[in-house]
C-alpha cells in the first residue's frame, strides 16, 4: 500500500507532458503479455550442428590426439621487425586532437621507441611458455589452447574452467588472472583452460566461409570433452561472451555455468518501454539508481558514443580484408588499430588525454605482447573476419532467438562499451545466480581488474555449487 502510495505522489510530481507518456505506455501492457506467452514456448537449446573448415575435402578420419606445442622465435623475426619500425611513416597529429581522431601520433613515436629499443620480445616469449601450450586438430583446425592445473593439495575441489578472449585481445588477456584462479580459494581451486579462437593467434584459421560463433563454440565443445570434461564453467567477454553463451545453448548439460564479463539482451517491447519510464520511475521497471545512473543520458551513452567507437565494427563486418592486407604489413599500423582500443575500450574518457591513458591501467610490454601474438602469426585479418562471418545473417540466427538456462553470473564493469541492468539481462538469461555492479574498470576485465574478476567468478561458482 505504502509502494503504490509513493507511485501515486512520484505519479501527480511530474510534468504534464511526462505523465501523458507514461499513460500512453501503458496501452502496451498488453503487447508485454503477449511477450510473456512467446516466452514460454520458445527453444531452448540450439543443434550442435558440424563443420570442416580446414584446406580441401574432409578427409576420412581425423587426428583427435593432443600435442604439446612451444612459442618460439627467431633472430631473423626479430630482425624483420625492427626493419620495419625503422621505415614507418608517420603523419602529425592535429593540435589538441589527443585520442579523439584515433591513435596520436605523438605517443605512438614513443611506443615505437620502446618497441625497438627497450622491448624484448626473446623475454616475453619465455614469459608466454611459463604455462602449458597445446594443440589438437578439431574440425581441421589446429587448436591451440594453454591448460594451468592449479597445485596438488588436501581436500581440495578442482573446478574444470574455459576462459574465452574476445578482439583484438587474445589468450594473454588471462595471464594474470590464471594465479589467481589456481591457488586455492578455501577449498576450491580452478583448472583452467585459455583457447585461441580459430584464426586468432596460434589457432588455425578457418580456409571456408561461414566459421562464426557457432561454429567456435561447437569446437571448443570438442575441445573440453576431448580433454576428458564431462561438465565445466566457462568464462567470457567480447566474442569471448558470444561464444561461451553458444556453448551454454548447445549443451546446458554439460555447463555447470556461465560468467560474463559483456551481455546482451534480446531487443523488446518491454525493453524499450523501461527505457521511456526508467529515467522517472526506474523502481517500476526494475532498474537501480546505479542503472539509471550508468544507463542515461541513454542517446549519449549508448547511442553517438557507440556510432563514435564503432567504424571499426562496420569495416570488419564488410570488407575485413581490405583494412587486414594495412595493417598485416605494418608493424607500426597493427599497434596503433590494436592500442587505439585498448584505450577507449578501458574508459572512454582516455579519449582527451594525449597518450590515451594507456599506460594508466597496462604496461608497454604487456601491450605489445598482445600485439606481437598477433604480428608474428599474421593473424589479424583472420580475427577481423569474424565479425563478418558473425554479422552477416543475423536476422536468421536461431542462436539470437534463443534463451540462455544454465546458471548465470553477470559482472557489469562501470566502464565497458554498454551496460545493460539485470532486468533488461533476464530476457535472454534465464537464470542469472549473481549479478554485480563492479567498482571499477572496462572491456578487458582479467587484462585491467585480474583480482575483481577472478573474485567475482569466485563467488559465482561457489553459489553455484554450493560450496
Amino acid at each position: 500500500m505504502q509502494r503504490l502510495q509513493d507511485l501515486k505522489e512520484t505519479f501527480f510530481g511530474l510534468e504534464v507532458v511526462q505523465q501523458q507518456l507514461l499513460i500512453s505506455s501503458a496501452v502496451a501492457i498488453g503487447g508485454i503479455l503477449a511477450y510473456w506467452v512467446f516466452r514460454s514456448k520458445e527453444a531452448k537449446t540450439i543443434p550442435i550442428g558440424h563443420g570442416w573448415w580446414g584446406k580441401g575435402k574432409k578427409p576420412l578420419s581425423e587426428d583427435d590426439q593432443i600435442h604439446t606445442f612451444t612459442i618460439t622465435t627467431s633472430d631473423e623475426e626479430i630482425k624483420d621487425l625492427h626493419a620495419r619500425l625503422d621505415l614507418t611513416r608517420y603523419t602529425d597529429p592535429l593540435e589538441d586532437s589527443h585520442f579523439n581522431f584515433g591513435f596520436n601520433s605523438t605517443y605512438l613515436k614513443r611506443v615505437v621507441s620502446h618497441w625497438r629499443n627497450v622491448y624484448d620480445w626473446k623475454k616475453q616469449v619465455a614469459a608466454l611458455n611459463q604455462y602449458p601450450h597445446f594443440k589438437t586438430k578439431i574440425e581441421g583446425l589446429d587448436v591451440h589452447f594453454i591448460r594451468v592445473c592449479p597445485p596438488s593439495r588436501e581436500n581440495q575441489k578442482v573446478v574444470p574452467l574455459m576462459l574465452v578472449h574476445g578482439w583484438p585481445g587474445s589468450f594473454y588477456e588471462f595471464y594474470k588472472i590464471i594465479p589467481l584462479l589456481t591457488q586455492n580459494h578455501d577449498g576450491v581451486a580452478f583448472e583452467v583452460i585459455c583457447p585461441s579462437i580459430p584464426g586468432y593467434g596460434y589457432s588455425e584459421a578457418p580456409q571456408k566461409k561461414g566459421f562464426d560463433s557457432v561454429a567456435a563454440a561447437r569446437i571448443f565443445l570438442t575441445l573440453m570433452e576431448r580433454l576428458g570434461f564431462s561438465q565445466f564453467y566457462l568464462h567470457g567477454g567480447d566474442w569471448g561472451s558470444a561464444i561461451t553463451t553458444n556453448m551454454a545453448q548447445m549443451k546446458p548439460d554439460c555447463v555447470k555455468g556461465l560468467h560474463l564479463t559483456m551481455f546482451f539482451p534480446r531487443r523488446n517491447f518491454k525493453m524499450s518501454l523501461s527505457l521511456v519510464i526508467g529515467r522517472y520511475l526506474p523502481f517500476l521497471v526494475g532498474f537501480t539508481r546505479e542503472d539509471v545512473r550508468r544507463i542515461y543520458p541513454y542517446f549519449q551513452k549508448n547511442v553517438w558514443q557507440m556510432l563514435e567507437e564503432t567504424g571499426y565494427m562496420h569495416i570488419q563486418a564488410t570488407k575485413p580484408d581490405t583494412a587486414g592486407c594495412a595493417v598485416n604489413n605494418s608493424p607500426v599500423g597493427l599497434a596503433a588499430y590494436i592500442l587505439e582500443k585498448f584505450s577507449s575500450c578501458t574508459d572512454m574518457k582516455y579519449r582527451d588525454l594525449s597518450d590515451g591513458g594507456l599506460e594508466r591501467m597496462f604496461t608497454l610490454d604487456d601491450l605489445l605482447t598482445n600485439v606481437m601474438i598477433y604480428w608474428t602469426t599474421s593473424s589479424m585479418t583472420s580475427s577481423m573476419r569474424f565479425y563478418k562471418e558473425n554479422f552477416g545473417n543475423l536476422i536468421n540466427r536461431l542462436d539470437f532467438k534463443t534463451g540462455v538456462f544454465v546458471p548465470t553470473g553477470l559482472a557489469a564493469f562501470p566502464n565497458e562499451l554498454m551496460h545493460n541492468p539485470k532486468v533488461w539481462a533476464q530476457t535472454k538469461y534465464r537464470n542469472i545466480y549473481t549479478y554485480t555492479f563492479m567498482p571499477r574498470g572496462g572491456h578487458f576485465a582479467a587484462f585491467e581488474e585480474p583480482q575483481l574478476l577472478a573474485d567475482d567468478i569466485v563467488q559465482f561458482v561457489k553459489k553455484v555449487g554450493k560450496i
